[in-house]
């Protein structure tokens, strides 16, 4: 069975109704939710408060081309995915078309295959995954659940030693000054005669790192702390 694609809202401008109808069809079965327009009548209107992922716009439309449509549309929304598809297959309307702000540009006849494919490309630039595990070595956090594991054991920690791991995780390889992670992990400005830092720097070295072969926080002197992960430095 075909995996669906997560649902998006696609607006479908194409004067032409039947080829409009394929592809609508098409996408709907591949898990999108597709609007179609005959024209870009209006389309400022239509985009306000709404949540299209992607517009997927063709060039010789009636009342205004998908060029002039396309300039209006960037000087709006500078971000919201456009894929030209259109008969002009000529080397500059191509140009013309990426440089006035559209993601892709798809030639007719085209196949519904490739256009599945390249939407899905665009969209991934556009709406990235959320980043769930962080790792260093054999260490892994489930940022989902809020777990961390080293090696197969989990690791059990307090809620400040977890902030503290995240805070390492996210930034490892690089030196880490008390003031620093104290700014990022507690919030406040750092008062050089507390050793808050030091002290859960401890406590999370005990957690993750005593009985380990590789250690993972290492002290730089005079500078602070880094979490070094060997496999990332190669």
């Amino acid at each position: 069975m075909r995996k669906r694609l997560e649902t998006h809202r696609i607006l479908l401008i194409e004067d032409e109704k039947k080829l409009s109808a394929v592809v609508a069809r098409h996408l709907t079965g591949e898990g999108f939710a597709v609007e179609s327009s005959p024209d870009g009548e209006g389309l400022m209107k239509r985009l306000a408060g709404s949540s299209f992922s992607l517009i997927i716009l063709d060039l010789n439309l009636p009342r205004k081309s998908g060029f002039q449509l396309l300039l209006e549309l960037r000087a709006e929304y500078a971000t919201l995915p456009v894929l030209i598809l259109s008969a002009r297959d000529g080397v500059p309307d191509k140009v013309r078309g990426l440089l006035l702000g559209a993601d892709d540009y798809l030639t007719k006849p085209f196949d519904l295959s490739e256009l599945s494919a390249r939407m899905q490309a665009i969209l991934r630039r556009a709406h990235p995954a959320p980043q769930t595990t962080l790792s260093a070595g054999d260490l892994t956090m489930d940022l989902l659940n809020q777990k961390v594991r080293r090696g197969s054991a989990d690791v059990t920690l307090s809620r400040k030693e977890y902030a503290l791991l995240e805070f390492f995780l996210r930034n490892k390889n690089q030196i880490l000054t008390r003031k620093r992670i104290a700014e990022q992990v507690w919030g406040y400005t750092f008062d050089t005669g507390t050793n808050i830092v030091d002290v859960y720097v401890s406590y999370l070295r005990k957690a993750i790192d005593d009985g380990a072969s590789q250690k993972l926080i290492q002290t730089v002197f005079g500078q602070g702390y880094m979490l070094a992960d060997d496999g990332d430095r190669k």
